[in-house]
């Protein structure tokens, strides 16, 4: 037996070395061509500058491509039944790869000829003879594990067994960072990963069920799958916090795809990058639906009257501006139907043009007699008027949506206009001085006034174009002097002015459609992601469906792990206002993260809050049950710091997470800090800071090798006497659960 597996061993080692020196073959080949490219520089015709853009932007991407996917490159094979013993196995990888003479050596694991890696069972083994798992430790194969489906084979020279891929993965040592899973996904994640793309998936699953992980790689199935419908729209991926974004940064182009959106819920409006809402009250009100009423509304109230006839003065010239022709303006542009801002061009229009005639019947008047001078100057003079300027933004001010925000806040009266149905107490909690800074609960009423205010040009930040101008003319000069010659030749002109002068203009780089997609708040995604979905507010939801107007999205969460104020209570109330019936419910059923004790501690707790939850099925029994410690009064950080060593034993070089209310954060942090220095971090820590100290909300989607929660009680206090924080923060462990309190613990989690 050992002599059959040292032989495959190394044929597998063999096999597995020939796959790198092509993948470091087809690296070589693409930093060449992208070198050469490179020194061809802004020479040729416009269309050779483009394609020489376009190539060198795809050998990029090629080679961030090739460079991701180098940890793990293949992980599996399959023998299949009805290929002959002389047969070339399916070898499957991060990426498909080929020989020169494009013979076949590694299969996309994406690739419908690798569903049956994920998919065969001993009941339907689709004609899989052999599975069989190949564990790299960097370029090496440091074992092989066999699925044998096939009776006949089951023998010692066609299986090996071992600890389990899959138990394997469970086992090891968080990092800081999510790996993927693409080496050990199991049949009912499979069949949500290759959902088809038109229409909405929800996947609801426990804590620990791999939800993340299945969203990340339905992102790239579907990419390698609908590449051509979605290469151009590109897909956005949506995450609750920066820390969790972070978490799962390295995933997607570990899997193949680097030309990804992802985005934080605060970071959905660029240019802001808004932090937290820390009072429930507030982020209750602002993502309640109706606030896109309040938000049209502010935007209506800014288009005002005037409240008696104004004089305005024009080279001179008095003129009266009428409440009827301001009245008549507003009424014009608000027939325009754009937005705001656009609409404000026409409102001022016609204000000049009113006041242009009046000036021109004053000029003739004054002249006693209609004049054959050309006036086609006055309006001009007439929008030059600074009193005319001044009326007219003070009738139709331009306005950004941060500034509109900020003033609705600041000022009481104006948000009373706004929102007359909000109750006073709600009209208090939403003041706020101005220059304060942006909550991720504005983030979608930003949206909904860029939506309404259409683009906003500060004239202070506009290019300067002067340069550019002169360019042209020069260019038109030139071209003039070759006019003559050009004809008597037979040649037709065919270089513009403004051609030739955008030659010597920097031209940018070729972007991605994921770049252009950042920078632009119109864009329509193709597909989007999102995660921890259970907490988006009405008004998130409506920001995102607007980003997607095909309706295309995977959507992962929990109900049980709601914590939100403006979260949902269930699947139909958070998205059957946008998406009416038209979604598909999927459901996890195996907890692969939380050993079964702690898992089943969480799950009584829930249910003694009264949730209706989804109990997965746990894989592991785990080594401990949740360890209580009660702490006297005021000593709980002091408790905290003498069971950490214990704890970080256990963890024996994994991430430690100390769990706390936000009242005890700067405490617990500066106290573990001064004990434990450079190792103590914040969000997903990492290899060097593998303790940190977090609360409840910045935990969610993480996980870690060891978990100690501090004053439980007070994290159900927080979120206004829910379990959810809590229900989440005791599933965050793969390992150990150990409980700090002073309070008398919830139901549910009581002494062992």
């Amino acid at each position: 037996m050992t002599g059959t597996i040292e032989r495959d061993l190394l044929a597998e080692s063999q096999y597995v070395a020939r796959l790198y020196d092509r993948l470091d073959e087809l690296r070589a080949e693409k930093v060449e061509q992208l070198a050469r490219t490179r020194a061809t520089g802004a020479v040729g015709t416009f269309q050779n500058q483009s394609e020489r853009d376009s190539f060198a932007s795809l050998y990029e991407d090629r080679i961030a491509q090739l460079d991701a996917v180098q940890d793990r490159l293949v992980f599996g094979r399959l023998d299949m039944a009805d290929h002959g013993e002389g047969i070339e196995p399916r070898y499957i990888g991060r990426i498909g790869l080929s020989d020169e003479e494009l013979n076949r050596l590694m299969i996309d694991w994406r690739a419908s000829e690798a569903a049956p890696f994920y998919q065969a069972t001993a009941l339907n083994p689709r004609g899989v003879r052999r599975r069989r798992h190949l564990m790299l430790k960097g370029r090496t194969v440091a074992g092989i594990e066999d699925d044998v489906l096939d009776e006949t084979w089951l023998d010692e020279g066609h299986t090996h067994h071992g600890e389990g891929a899959l138990m394997a993965a469970l086992r090891e040592k968080r990092t800081g960072r999510m790996g993927d899973i693409v080496g050990t996904i199991q049949a009912e994640q499979d069949a949500i990963i290759r959902a088809e793309l038109p229409g909405a998936v929800v996947v609801q699953g426990g804590p620990g069920t791999g939800k993340t992980a299945v969203a990340l790689h339905r992102a790239a199935f579907l990419l390698y799958e609908y590449r051509e419908r979605l290469k151009n729209a590109g897909v956005l991926i949506v995450g609750p916090s920066n820390s969790f974004m972070r978490y799962i940064e390295r995933v997607l182009p570990s899997l193949g795809e680097t030309g990804v959106v992802m985005s934080s819920v605060g970071e959905l409006y660029h240019g802001v990058a808004a932090g937290p809402e820390t009072n429930r009250t507030v982020a209750k009100v602002k993502g309640r639906l109706s606030m896109a009423k309040v938000i049209a509304a502010a935007v209506r109230n800014r288009q005002r009257l005037l409240a008696e006839d104004r004089t305005v003065v024009v080279e001179g010239t008095r003129l009266t501006l009428t409440r009827g022709m301001v009245r008549n303006a507003r009424e014009r542009a608000r027939h325009s139907h754009k937005p705001y801002n656009e609409a404000r061009e026409t409102f001022t229009k016609v204000i000049v043009g009113d006041l242009a005639e009046q000036l021109l019947r004053k000029l003739e008047e004054s002249a006693g007699q209609p004049s054959a001078a050309d006036r086609s100057y006055l309006p001009q003079e007439v929008r030059e008027s600074w009193d005319v300027r001044v009326a007219i933004n003070l009738c139709w001010m331009p306005l950004s949506p941060q500034g509109l925000l900020e003033e609705l806040y600041a000022k009481p009266h104006l948000l009373e206009a706004a929102a007359p149905r909000l109750s006073q107490s709600d009209r208090d909690a939403l003041f706020r001085p101005a220059g304060s800074a942006f909550t991720e609960a504005d983030v979608p009423l930003l949206d909904e006034a860029a939506e309404l205010l259409g683009e906003f040009v500060n004239p202070q930040d506009a290019p300067d174009n002067s340069q550019y101008e002169r360019d042209v003319e020069n260019a038109k000069m030139a071209l003039n002097n070759m006019d003559t010659m050009l004809a008597n030749a037979g040649i037709d002109g065919v270089v513009t002015a403004e051609q030739v002068a955008a030659v010597n203009q920097e031209t940018a780089a070729s972007q991605s459609a994921a770049e252009r997609a950042v920078a632009d708040r119109t864009w329509a995604y193709g597909h989007i992601v999102v995660d921890e979905a259970q907490e988006l507010s009405p008004m998130q939801w409506r920001l995102l469906v607007r980003r997607c107007p095909m309706k295309s999205f995977t959507i992962v969460g929990d109900i049980a792990q709601t914590s939100a104020a403006s979260g949902a209570n269930s699947w139909a109330q958070a998205l059957e206002p946008f998406l009416g019936k038209r979604y598909n419910l999927e459901e996890l059923t195996v907890n692969y993260r939380t050993p079964a004790q702690i898992a089943d501690a969480a799950v009584r707790v829930a249910q003694a809050a009264g949730l209706r939850i989804t109990t997965p099925r746990a894989v592991r029994e785990g080594d401990w049950p949740p360890v209580l410690t009660y702490a006297p009064q005021g000593r709980l950080i002091e408790q905290l710091i003498t069971q950490l060593p214990e704890e970080l034993d256990y963890a024996a070089g994994g991430l430690q997470a100390i769990i706390v209310p936000q009242e005890l954060l700067a405490a617990a942090r500066a106290a573990v800090t001064k004990v434990y220095g450079e190792r103590v971090g914040t969000g997903s820590g990492g290899m060097v800071q593998d303790i940190v100290v977090i609360t409840a909300r910045e935990s969610k989607g993480l996980e870690f090798d060891g978990v100690i929660i501090v004053e439980p009680a007070q994290l159900i206090a927080d979120v206004d006497g829910g379990v959810g924080d809590l229900y989440v923060a005791m599933t965050r462990t793969t390992q150990r659960l150990h409980v700090i309190h002073t309070a008398p613990l919830p139901a549910g989690l009581t002494e062992q």
